[in-house]
């Protein structure tokens, strides 16, 4: 199965995510997509279709909701996986409820928050400061859940799609 992963990153954690996502459901047919780097693409020349980003305070990427609000019938015509790379565990279903429209998650193959990364190093005074004051967390910090992306693979039905 032909398959995109449509993704935005801020520190490179969701972009780990997708590398990993990748490698499980079959190099040969998987594509990355960086909506920061604007990469042309045809949403129609995949058969299935993984959407995700990081949470900053509680906000998805903006490339991400807008890339989601074009293409919004196009994502409802294929399987579709929908990702959230985030530390505030307790808040996970909140932000996937917040951060995706409704039509979309009940269309879901696959949804789920993967963990993610405080990186103090990639980040800038300002973030830093946000993150200690929210957080307590005063160093990088690394939560990936490699389980969670397998089974999110999985409930896509990708794996060893090679």
């Amino acid at each position: 199965m032909k398959t995109a992963i449509i993704y935005a990153t801020t520190h490179g954690t969701t972009e780990k995510v997708a590398l990993k996502m990748k490698e499980l459901a079959g190099s040969e047919n998987t594509f990355l997509f960086n909506l920061k780097e604007g990469s042309p693409f045809d949403i129609n020349a995949f058969d299935a279709i993984i959407v995700g980003g990081s949470v900053h305070a509680g906000m998805l990427q903006k490339r991400v909701k807008d890339f989601c609000k074009e293409h919004t019938l196009e994502l409802l015509q294929k399987p579709l996986g929908l990702f959230l790379c985030g530390m505030n565990e307790p808040e996970y279903e909140a932000q996937m409820e917040k951060n995706f429209p409704e039509i979309l998650r009940q269309h879901s193959t696959a949804m789920e928050t993967l963990g993610g990364e405080f990186l103090f190093d990639k980040m800038n005074f300002f973030q830093k400061l946000i993150v200690k004051k929210i957080s307590g967390i005063s160093e990088s910090m690394h939560k990936i859940n490699d389980e969670k992306i397998h089974e999110f693979i999985s409930g896509m039905k990708l794996i060893n799609q090679n």
